[in-house]
């Protein structure tokens, strides 16, 4: 009996390897589930993908788009997307440059008692800048909004001083961007609490800073000639000061 049965398999077996037409059609249709699968797979990324753009969330955006023509070249909806993801990734990698000088603005927010809060945008130098001799320290540039003492942009130094002509009157260079350089009027008052310099118009200062993406100022000092800071302002919050300061 056995016998019989495993000849009915082998004759079974047989007949099958011999239809070449079966086995293409199961080939194909393999091959078609697969595609399918991936078109499906690559869809749901397109998905996400859109959903970012949408919102503008370019740097989403980026991430989903990359994948989708890593993983699924060739897809629908990797040849939709594939024209416009250069525009995607420019916008990304300006978010994300963004998102870089707006951390490098520290705000804060003070009660001064019964009279109101004194509100402050500080940034420092992008590089540390050797004021004295005693190497490079960082810079500071500070805007305040006090209730009594009104508004002020000012320089701050760690070690060194300003030029003492500056107690009296002098000038700063700033250049914002690649414009020309301007000269803005600036004091250091007669104290010994801080090793600051006041630029005189506050807010047009504040007005540069908002606008630009570098803004570089030269002033003179103790030991000597000038120094440069450069300040990467771009990400300035100017909703951070009151109304006014605008």
């Amino acid at each position: 009996m056995k016998p019989l049965i495993l000849g009915a398999l082998c004759v079974v077996a047989l007949a099958a390897c011999s239809n070449p037409e079966a086995e293409r059609q199961q080939q194909e249709a393999a091959a078609a589930q697969e595609r399918a699968r991936r078109e499906a797979d690559a869809d749901g990324i397109a998905r996400l993908y859109d959903a970012a753009v949408t919102a503008s969330e370019w740097e989403k955006a980026r991430v989903h788009g990359a994948a989708l023509l890593d993983q699924f070249p060739g897809s629908a909806a990797a040849s939709r997307i594939e024209p416009g993801f250069a525009e995607v990734k420019e916008k990304a990698e300006a978010a994300r440059e963004l998102r870089r000088m707006q951390g490098l603005w520290s705000y804060n927010q003070v009660a001064v008692g019964s009279k109101g809060v004194q509100r402050s945008a500080m940034i420092q130098g992008k590089e540390r800048v050797d004021v004295d001799g005693t190497g490079p320290k960082v810079v500071q540039l500070v805007f305040r909004d006090h209730p009594e003492w009104k508004r002020h942009a000012y320089l701050v130094l760690q070690t060194g001083d300003f030029a003492k002509a500056c107690y009296a009157s002098c000038q700063v260079t700033v250049t914002v961007d690649d414009q020309a350089p301007r000269r803005m009027a600036a004091y250091r008052p007669d104290t010994d609490e801080a090793i600051a310099m006041f630029i005189t118009d506050n807010r047009g200062l504040w007005r540069l800073a908002g606008k630009a993406r570098v803004v570089r100022i030269e002033f003179p000092v103790k030991a000597g000639g000038t120094r440069t800071a450069v300040f990467e302002t771009g990400g300035l919050d100017g909703s951070q000061m009151p109304a006014g300061w605008d």
